[in-house]
């Protein structure tokens, strides 16, 4: 079995954005030179999110008004995490979103149920971040 790493790195000028990294994944993939196995890709941060979905506009917009009004950013005072940083509403938004995915690697490539994409979704922006990308296989 061989295993591979490679790291991503992110830095959105935003409080929140959102990246298909599904072309980054693809690429370490190939790199990696592994036929079977499993891809992991995780969010190395605690208040940044990767899962996987359509990449579609309205959904991603729907995802902003629904975790809003999930975890509202303001007022910050709402929160007891808020002190030092006013991020509490990222950390819950995080658990909402999920912290990983795993996919399926079948003959070189990744294996997708129709429209599936990967993302990272950065909740609280402004600062470099990145996401691990682990391939395990032959």
């Amino acid at each position: 079995m061989q295993s591979f790493r490679k790291e991503l790195f992110f830095h959105f000028d935003t409080r929140r954005g959102l990246k298909n990294i599904t072309p980054d994944v693809k690429a370490a993939l190939a790199e990696s030179g592994i036929r079977e196995g499993l891809v992991l890709v995780n969010a190395m941060n605690i208040t940044a999110s990767v899962f996987i979905n359509d990449d579609e506009p309205g959904l991603h917009r729907d995802f902003e008004r629904w975790l809003e009004k999930l975890a509202p950013e303001k007022p910050y005072s709402q929160y007891d995490h808020n002190g030092y940083e006013d991020n509490a509403d990222a950390h819950l938004k995080r658990t909402v979103m999920g912290r990983e995915v795993v996919v399926a690697v079948t003959d070189g490539r990744l294996d997708f149920g129709t429209w599936e994409q990967i993302f990272y979704y950065e909740l609280d922006g402004r600062r470099t971040k990145h996401a691990l990308i682990k391939i395990i296989g032959e």
